[in-house]
């Protein structure tokens, strides 16, 4: 999974390279104001009941069945929504062209909620190779719809085209490779539980994706679709590889860590060992792209988007923490304590909203400043003493887990900043010099702590030594 995420990363950052030099800001800012809808429409259609059939040890099939109608015709039902109310949209934004850009985007809806429950039945048999297969051949095809558009002159209409083709093709996709069908609706017993399971699970969803999607809401409403586009495009470009490693992540421990809630001491060590490694891939290499902003934007995004650099930085530092406090929900959803996620996440909304409206003074710079202030100082915390309250995995557990690449990304921050004084042009040489001090630093940094340094050395050893013959 993670193999293939590293190839759909590759992708996704090309492209977002490439329609970056094509199409001005306010394209992006256009599909940014429907994508803020949208990312909150798209959680209420699928209700958590992916994680229900999931987390479940023994569904059934009338179950699934009665969970797949539900997600259709709620999806459905919202798409339908979405098309008549594309209007005010449009007139809250102030921006005509939302109307038929939200009508073109309402299908992505109807088509997702037809296959959510073939994609939870694939990870619930951990078929992580057709899901990876699917997912990757998705985005290469809606990269090429939306490039192919660009070249072509078609402006924000390009984006719509990427947007719309990665749900159409999950949809045949997942129906022809999960062979699984549902059967005629009917009352069901037992989906009552499970619905009560996937609320929760919607409500706390539904409280993250508010807090992701109103300070995009408020800088579209009050200034325009050129200055949204900036910022989206910027949260866009770090939130891809959070989103690409939590993505196989989640998917690949849920039903691990679902079926070691009894065996608390392997449950406790899987967990460590998964928060560890998702703070080892992002915590050194944000902490980098922080101290070398203006590099990313200007290799990127070329000169016309300068006004993204202290954005960068600022979303950078945000992101060396946001990984770890997301992973902490596997907590919850393995546990069944949906309860308590909706309750968490709720706290951190709330947090998170004052942040957001704490910022918005001093602009967009102020709102992402104040965010990645927020997220360090106090939803990372909150989020880990919530997450352990109950259950087999203590505060400790996390905080000695994160310790090693905590301490490695504040080296890389440190090493390469003095280094910044001396190189100050993003050349070649310049670019080198950074990442070999980068990954120098952070090496010996992880081998200043016990654990790491036994994992590092066991690797580099497993490299040398010979295979037995078969004799």
């Amino acid at each position: 999974m993670l193999s293939a995420q590293a190839v759909r990363v590759v992708g996704q950052m090309g492209t977002l390279i490439v329609l970056a030099r094509l199409l001005p800001p306010s394209a992006f800012g256009l599909l940014a104001m429907v994508g803020a809808i949208g990312l909150i429409l798209d959680l209420v259609k699928e209700f958590g009941l992916s994680a229900a059939t999931i987390q479940k040890h023994n569904i059934t099939q009338a179950q699934v069945s009665a969970l797949f109608w539900i997600n259709s015709s709620v999806g459905a039902v919202l798409g339908a929504g979405l098309f008549l109310a594309a209007p005010l949209l449009a007139q809250f934004y102030d921006q005509p062209e939302l109307v038929d850009v939200a009508r073109w985007m309402s299908l992505a809806f109807v088509a997702s909620g037809l296959a959510v429950q073939h994609w939870a039945l694939l990870r619930r048999q951990m078929r992580f190779g057709t899901i990876a297969g699917l997912e990757t051949s998705a985005d290469f095809l809606s990269f090429a719809a939306g490039i192919g558009l660009a070249l072509w002159g078609a402006g924000y209409w390009a984006l719509v085209a990427q947007r719309l083709t990665g749900p159409l093709f999950q949809l045949f996709g997942s129906w022809i490779l999960c062979r699984w069908r549902p059967s005629a609706p009917r009352p069901t017993e037992g989906v009552r539980a499970l619905l009560g399971y996937g609320a929760s699970v919607t409500g706390s969803q539904l409280a993250v994706a508010f807090a992701r999607s109103i300070d995009q809401i408020l800088i579209g409403w009050l200034w325009g679709a050129a200055l949204l586009g900036l910022y989206e495009r910027t949260t866009r470009l770090l939130m891809m590889p959070v989103n690409a490693i939590g993505a196989p992540v989640y998917a690949a421990a849920m039903p691990a860590l679902s079926r070691l809630v009894e065996q608390p001491d392997r449950y406790r060590s899987l967990f460590g060992q998964v928060m560890q490694k998702i703070a080892l891939l992002t915590m050194p290499a944000f902490a980098l792209s922080a101290v070398t902003s203006d590099w990313v934007v200007a290799i990127l995004f070329g000169p016309s988007w300068t006004q993204a650099v202290p954005l960068v930085a600022l979303f950078s530092v945000a992101a060396t923490t946001l990984p770890v406090a997301q992973s902490s929900g596997l907590l919850y959803m393995t546990q069944a304590r949906t309860t308590e996620m909706l309750r968490a996440s709720l706290i951190d909304t709330a947090i998170t909203v004052v942040s957001i409206l704490a910022g918005l003074h001093w602009g967009v710079v102020g709102v992402a400043g104040s965010l990645a202030a927020v997220g360090v100082l106090v939803r990372m915390p909150l989020a880990f003493w919530l997450a352990t309250r109950r259950g087999p995995v203590s505060i400790g557990v996390l905080w000695r887990a994160i310790a090693p690449p905590a301490s490695a990304a504040i080296a890389v921050a440190l090493s390469v900043g003095c280094l910044r004084q001396f190189v100050q042009a993003p050349t070649i040489v310049g670019i080198a010099t950074a990442a070999a001090l980068a990954l120098s630093v952070a090496l010996l940094a992880l081998l200043a702590w016990p654990e790491t340094r036994r994992e590092i050395l066991s690797l580099l050893l497993s490299r040398k030594l010979p295979r037995p013959s078969a004799g």
